[in-house]
């Protein structure tokens, strides 16, 4: 899959969870504090960025939208799945390759992102699928993707199933920190498959809608509704 440099007014950013560590004994530190300090640093800076671009190799094959957590660009001898021919023939803003929502389910997210847009001028777009059958670097295109725009892509491949790409635009009134509790509180496998895959996409889309709605300041999207 590879990673695609887009023009700077469509850069995305890819948000992953939780965190990653990487075991080192003690006895290889015990007289050497100094390297204890700086190479402790060096090997969890190291793991997350591994897994970062491990996970970004992945979704951006199902997405080829963004950079990895590092700001690094990157390309990969693989290229990105695109597959249009799974997008819908008509334009939708969820589209659900994998099955997981209902007809009735699809069209009540379909209205709530159609207000979101309207009330607050961002736009929410919603893929679920299982990895890899997604239409991959179709929907770029399919979607018209923004700096005002928030790629919401459901797929339980990497346990949690909520992932997100968010505009420039969004990230400047969004905290950050909002998509890493978001999908802590929804998209933990212990929640989906107890709820189900189609609980947590509707649960994830009427909480980007409430933080969306607050007031730009420095305690919105403080709490997960």
């Amino acid at each position: 899959m590879a990673f695609l440099r887009l023009p700077s007014s469509h850069t995305l950013r890819t948000t992953f969870h939780p965190g990653f560590t990487v075991p080192v004994k003690a006895s290889s530190l015990r007289f050497r504090p100094n390297f204890q300090v700086q190479n402790i640093t060096k090997i969890s800076n190291w793991a997350v960025d591994v897994r970062s671009k491990f996970l970004n190799l992945l979704l951006s094959g199902a997405l080829a939208l963004g950079f990895s957590l590092s700001g690094v660009e990157f390309a990969e001898a693989k290229v990105g799945v695109n597959k249009p021919e799974l997008l819908p023939k008509e334009f939708t803003t969820v589209i659900d390759v994998a099955g997981f929502l209902s007809d009735g389910q699809e069209k009540r997210l379909v209205q709530e992102i159609s207000d979101i847009e309207k009330d607050t001028g961002f736009k929410l777009r919603v893929l679920a699928q299982n990895y890899p059958e997604t239409p991959g670097l179709a929907i770029r295109d399919f979607w018209q993707v923004d700096d005002r725009t928030i790629v919401f892509v459901a797929d339980p491949t990497f346990g949690n199933i909520l992932n997100f790409n968010v505009g420039a635009s969004v990230d400047l009134d969004i905290p950050r920190s909002f998509w890493s509790r978001l999908a802590g509180k929804y998209g933990n496998m212990f929640y989906w498959k107890e709820k189900g895959e189609d609980a947590s996409v509707e649960a994830a889309v009427m909480a980007i809608s409430s933080c969306l709605r607050e007031p730009v300041g420095p305690n919105n999207c403080s709490e997960v509704n």
